[in-house]
């Protein structure tokens, strides 16, 4: 069986179909909001180019069918709490949790447009980029099979058949979590990041005045030899827990207070997917495997990743 890997690994609770139905606007819209962030932040003349106008009405209109999206399944699980209803405790949950306090005290449109925000940030960035960090894994496992079997093995031992997995069980897998953490130094599925200099300051004798928005591609620093031994080759001892730490080299959730909002979230839920992907399946890449990558304001594999893909045990492809 040939299965193409690339899909949405949490739902938050909502209708699947909504995003997997090819008829439905919803992935579109995702994939034209992140292409309108990349034409904004990399020409800060691309919305005054009126050649430009079309595709501009069409982002906003992504955007929008967006926000309505989620504003009314925040309204949804804002009726089913107040009503008593048995919900997910999932990420929307929280949110509506979280914002409540702040609610209380305010309950102009602010609050509710900020949890909007959250929910909507939480969404797309974390479905988009964590399903192009397990797609990057399995290529390259796929193509490093003694990398494969020894983190098959760490799973296998960790939580053997069972179907529940714990934080405790997360913890003891490191080696998967040297892999993962290994595949956002190749592939930062969030490529770069930016900060905004509040002052003037002279860095390496380069002189950067006050508002200049600075880039840091974390997809570049990730592949130079200054960091990185032998940088193009997928090695997860990197980051065994006794190597040395690449501190200011590797940011796939940026650094400092501005960090990525969902990182925790993101790793905990890549983990989880991967352990189960390969407690249950064998897998292997299709012959002519493209290893090509697509930037689209995230990294993705151009042409997605083909596997062969089979129930451990079994002696045929199923």
């Amino acid at each position: 069986m040939k299965v193409y890997l690339m899909k949405w690994p949490v739902a938050f609770g909502v209708d699947l179909d909504v995003m997997n139905d090819s008829e439905t606007p919803f992935p579109k819209a995702i994939v034209t909001c992140l292409q309108g962030m990349v034409h904004v932040m990399r020409d800060v003349t691309f919305q005054f180019n009126p050649k430009n106008r079309k595709f501009i009405n069409e982002v906003r209109e992504a955007a929008k069918l967006l926000r309505d999206t989620g504003r009314k399944w925040i309204h949804e699980r804002k009726m089913a709490v107040q009503n008593g209803e048995d919900v997910p405790k999932d990420i929307l949950t929280q949110i509506l949790k979280t914002a409540g306090s702040v609610l209380q005290e305010n309950t102009g449109n602010d609050d509710e447009e900020l949890m909007l925000d959250n929910f909507v940030t939480f969404f797309v960035a974390g479905q988009e980029t964590t399903a192009n960090q397990l797609a990057f894994t399995v290529m390259e496992l796929g193509r490093l099979p003694e990398i494969l079997e020894k983190v098959k093995q760490e799973v296998d031992d960790v939580i053997g058949m069972r179907q529940e997995i714990s934080f405790d069980d997360l913890r003891k897998m490191t080696y998967l979590s040297q892999v993962l953490k290994e595949t956002l130094r190749l592939y930062p599925t969030a490529p770069s990041t930016s900060r905004s200099i509040p002052k003037d300051m002279t860095i390496n004798g380069i002189k950067i005045p006050t508002g200049y928005p600075c880039f840091f591609n974390a997809y570049v620093c990730g592949r130079m030899n200054k960091f990185f031994e032998d940088p193009l080759k997928f090695d997860p001892e990197r980051f065994h827990p006794d190597a040395a730490k690449p501190y200011y080299c590797y940011y796939p959730f940026s650094l400092g207070p501005r960090s990525c909002l969902g990182q925790s979230f993101a790793q905990m839920e890549a983990k989880v997917v991967m352990a189960k992907l390969l407690q249950r399946f064998d897998f292997s890449l299709v012959p002519g495997q493209s290893f090509d990558i697509l930037d689209t304001g995230t990294l993705r594999p151009k042409s997605g990743v083909m596997c062969n893909i089979r129930h451990r045990g079994q002696n045929t492809t199923g």
